[in-house]
Parts: structure tokens; C-alpha cells; sequence
């Protein structure tokens, strides 16, 4: 008999102790604590008996410059891992060199925002963020595109397409012996070059940069009443445009509230037993974010009626000093004045046809609608307005011109006539 009950006693045992494992895990999760071992950046520590997590000071600012690096330097996984190298930043004595699989890993982690994973889902952690939400979602959006950019290619990443078949144009550097010794050439072509009727025509760099030059220059506006008179036409566009970002705001927030009433019902459902854990932290989940991305939308919204008028002039301010910063830029700089100015490019034959803001081009430009400027970024929208304006008040005056020196010349005729 007392054989049985000790046998039934660890037979219960051994049953309620995985229950009790899962029980103490769950604790911890709801109290914002990692069930395990803390990623790259944090550190275990035990204070009153209890393991805890805080910022590791050697690794914790390593994560937030890895963040920055590829959500605001135009890095891919391969650059970035080449650039931490060049720069000293290791991680670990054992591992001294980030490899890319680790990289994406970190990119990917969503604990570096504040969440905790358990059992294939997030939730609220305890811990301090390293990286903001902002920071983070820009990151993921980048990550999604997939984005490949050559290293030393300033018209490289597909960033021109082949005017004859539509595929992108890739660059190829070429070394040739000289007089003063081996120089390299870049030369750019269509990636079907080889193909069976397509025309194999190749251009240097250096025609390339010539054209962008020639396309800067024919931005620039000499004449100073156009320039004033263009000031005013950005500022009375602007007014209307801010209209525009107040019923924005006004919409963004009504959605706001409407996300945080659901996720107030969604945690009474919880409370009152109606739903199950699992599902309780997947929608939990996707409300927190939504949250986060109309909160995001509303500050820039925010930002946007504030700031408008102020980026309005240096768009403006840079479509003016174009040329002199692309002379003094290096290749990744040159690749940031292309996505400011340029949506993207084609090739025609040898020659580089621009399509500026939205599908207005520099040979013919277009006045947008004041509606379409929301389906692209509002830098491209005020440089293809500039170019459309620029080009009409520009033939406004030479026909004024034109007018005023005949009216001078049939004046004088007539006093020599006297």
C-alpha cells in the first residue's frame, strides 16, 4: 500500500512538474520578462534572486548603430557587414566579424523594440528599448524590398532601365593599361546585351555624369524675378496643402481612437475568459501594430503642416545648387541626389532620359495635379511642381520680352520717322 502511494505521489509529480515550468514561464512572460537567455545587446543579471534583464554597455549601443547604419545609409547586408568590419565594430572576442545571417537576425528582432517572444508570438516586455518604433519599421520596409546596391556603382541597384527591353542597365569596370599606368573605366549596358537583336551599345561613367550635369543645369534658374515669384507660388501651395494634412489628421486620429476602443474591448474579453490566450495575443499584437503605425502617421502628419513651408524652400534651395554638390559628393551621396531629384531613369540609345517626380520628364515637363501628390514622396512632387512652373513663367517672359523690344523698336522707328 505505501509502495502505491509513493508511486502514485511521483507518478503526480512528474506529471505537474512541466505544468508547473509552463505556469512559472508564463509569469514571467506577463511581467514583460525573456523566458531565456537575452539577445545580443542585453544581458542576464540577478538581482533579489531574480534574473533580470538590462542594456549590456558594451553591445547594447552596437545594436542601435547597426539600426542607424541600415535604416538611414542606404547599407545592404553585405556592405553593412563590410563596413562594421572596416570600422572596428565586432561582436563578440571569440567572433570578432558580423556575418550576415546574424545581421538579418538582428534586424528582424523585434526585442530590440520592447517585445518579448514566446511560443511564436510578442508581447509587451519590461526591458528598455533600444531602437524606436520609427526606426524599426523603416528597417523592415527596407529588408522587404530586397534591395541589392552595388558597391562602387553610382548608377548601380537598378537604378536604370533599358529604353529597347525594359531590363536593367548594370555597370562593369574595365581595366586598361595607359601611358600612366592601369586605369579603370566604368562602362554601363542592358543586361540582355548579348541577346539576339538587342543593340550593343555601351557608355562610360563619364557621358553619364556629363548628361546628369547638363540635366542640373537646365534646373537652375538664373533670372532672380523667378525665382521670387516662385517662393510665393510654394508658400500659397503650401497653405493649401496644409488644409489638406489637417483633414489627414483629423481622419488618422478618429482611426486611433477607434484601434484603442477594440483593444480595450479585446483585454475585457480576456479578463472576462471569452477568448483564448493564444488568440488574445495575436490580435493584441496586430492592434499594437496598428497603433504604432497611425501614431507614426499622425506625428509625421503633425510634422508635415509645421514643416512644410521649410521644406518646400531647401527643395527648392537644392534643385538650385545641384551641380556644385554632385562635383564635391562621393558615390553614395551622388546615389541620394539621383533618388531626390529622379524617380528613376531609361536608357535611350546613349542617351539618359530622366523621369522626374510624377512621370513628368525634364524634356517635358508636367504640372501635377494638386490630388497626386500622395501617391509619391512629397520631395519629388515639389521638384517636378518647380520644373513645370519653372518652365512656364521662364516662356511668360521671354515673351514679355519679346513684346517690350518691339514696342521699343517701332517707338524709336517712329522718332526716327519725325
Amino acid at each position: 500500500m505505501m509502495r502505491r502511494t509513493l508511486a502514485n505521489m511521483a507518478s503526480f509529480y512528474t506529471e505537474q512538474q512541466p505544468v508547473d515550468v509552463k505556469d512559472g514561464l508564463a509569469r514571467r512572460v506577463k511581467e514583460g520578462l525573456f523566458v531565456g537567455k537575452a539577445p545580443y545587446g542585453y544581458r542576464n543579471v540577478r538581482h533579489n534572486d531574480r534574473s533580470l534583464v538590462e542594456v549590456d554597455p558594451e553591445h547594447g549601443p552596437k545594436i542601435e548603430r547597426i539600426f542607424e547604419l541600415y535604416a538611414f545609409h542606404g547599407h545592404t547586408l553585405d556592405s553593412l557587414v563590410a563596413h562594421l568590419a572596416e570600422t572596428g565594430v565586432s561582436y563578440s572576442e571569440s567572433a570578432p566579424r558580423f556575418t550576415r545571417s546574424k545581421l538579418h537576425t538582428i534586424l528582424r528582432d523585434r526585442a530590440y523594440i520592447g517585445e518579448i517572444a514566446y511560443h511564436g508570438e510578442w508581447y509587451p516586455g519590461s526591458h528598455e528599448p533600444l531602437v524606436s518604433r520609427a526606426v524599426f519599421d523603416r528597417v523592415q520596409a527596407l529588408l522587404g524590398e530586397q534591395t541589392y546596391q552595388s558597391h562602387d556603382l553610382v548608377y548601380g541597384c537598378e537604378r536604370i532601365t533599358c529604353g529597347h527591353c525594359g531590363n536593367a542597365v548594370t555597370g562593369e569596370a574595365k581595366i586598361k593599361d595607359t601611358k600612366k599606368g592601369p586605369k579603370q573605366y566604368v562602362y554601363y549596358r542592358c543586361a540582355k546585351y548579348n541577346k539576339n537583336g538587342h543593340p550593343r551599345i555601351r557608355i562610360r561613367e563619364a557621358d553619364l555624369d556629363q548628361q546628369v550635369l547638363a540635366m542640373f543645369d537646365q534646373i537652375r534658374i538664373q533670372d532672380d524675378r523667378v525665382r521670387d515669384w516662385f517662393g510665393r507660388v510654394l508658400r500659397a501651395r503650401t497653405q493649401d496643402q496644409q488644409r489638406d494634412g489637417q483633414e489627414r489628421a483629423a481622419e488618422l486620429s478618429r482611426q486611433l481612437t477607434s484601434q484603442r476602443n477594440q483593444q480595450d474591448r479585446l483585454l475585457n474579453l480576456r479578463l472576462n475568459d471569452e477568448i483564448e490566450e493564444a488568440t488574445f495575443a495575436t490580435k493584441s499584437r496586430e492592434l499594437r501594430d496598428r497603433i504604432a503605425q497611425l501614431t507614426l502617421q499622425l506625428e509625421a502628419c503633425d510634422r508635415d503642416r509645421s514643416e512644410q513651408a521649410d521644406i518646400a524652400s531647401k527643395a527648392f534651395e537644392l534643385s538650385q545648387t545641384l551641380r556644385e554638390k554632385w562635383l564635391n559628393a562621393d558615390v553614395r551621396a551622388k546615389r541620394r541626389l539621383l533618388e531626390i531629384v529622379c524617380l528613376n531613369f531609361s536608357l535611350d540609345g546613349a542617351s539618359l532620359v530622366p523621369a522626374i517626380g510624377i512621370g513628368g520628364s525634364l524634356a517635358a515637363p508636367a504640372l501635377p495635379h494638386h490630388r497626386a501628390y500622395g501617391s509619391v514622396p512629397r520631395r519629388f512632387g515639389w521638384l517636378n511642381f518647380h520644373f513645370g512652373l519653372v518652365e512656364q513663367r521662364k516662356s511668360q517672359f521671354d515673351q514679355v520680352r519679346s513684346r517690350k523690344r518691339h514696342v521699343q523698336s517701332r517707338a524709336a522707328a517712329e522718332n526716327v520717322s519725325r
